[in-house]
């Protein structure tokens, strides 16, 4: 254990997100994602939702301030609902570092997919919630 950090952060995330540069990206994905298929780096947070690990995470992670949207979530597919409780979630989760909250975009479900392809790591969460997915983009850490 290490102060000042949640343990809900494994000794492979924290090296996972130490090593991130500016611009790279981290998604934090649910249950249901094809992690495995698409990440060339995948570490386990089984169990973990992922307002928990944005609580968690952001702490230690600058967002990008270079970037429009350093947030981004998939958007659902036709005929599919949105769960607002998953928004409100994050929303909380992410405003106590980042109260001003940036504007989180929505982006296909098959855009997302090819966007982790080259994502600098996916986290695999016990998420079930319906389109919980995240990426993450890493900014510059102020000195």
């Amino acid at each position: 254990m290490l102060k000042g950090i949640s343990p809900l952060i494994s000794p492979q995330l924290l090296e996972v997100i130490a090593q991130m540069g500016h611009g790279d990206e981290l998604v934090l994905a649910d249950a249901h994602f094809p992690g495995e298929s698409l990440g060339k780096r995948v570490v386990r947070a089984d169990g973990l939702r992922i307002a928990d690990l944005l609580e968690a995470i952001l702490p230690l992670f600058e967002l990008d301030t270079y970037v429009p949207h350093p947030l981004i979530m998939m958007e659902p597919v036709a005929g599919d609902t949105l769960d607002p409780q998953v928004d409100i979630s994050y929303q909380q989760s992410i405003c106590l570092t980042n109260p001003e909250l940036p504007t989180i975009k929505r982006i296909d479900r098959y855009a997302f997919y090819e966007r982790t392809k080259s994502a600098f790591a996916v986290v695999m969460t016990g998420e079930t919630a319906k389109y919980a997915n995240i990426i993450l983009i890493k900014g510059v850490t102020p000195v």
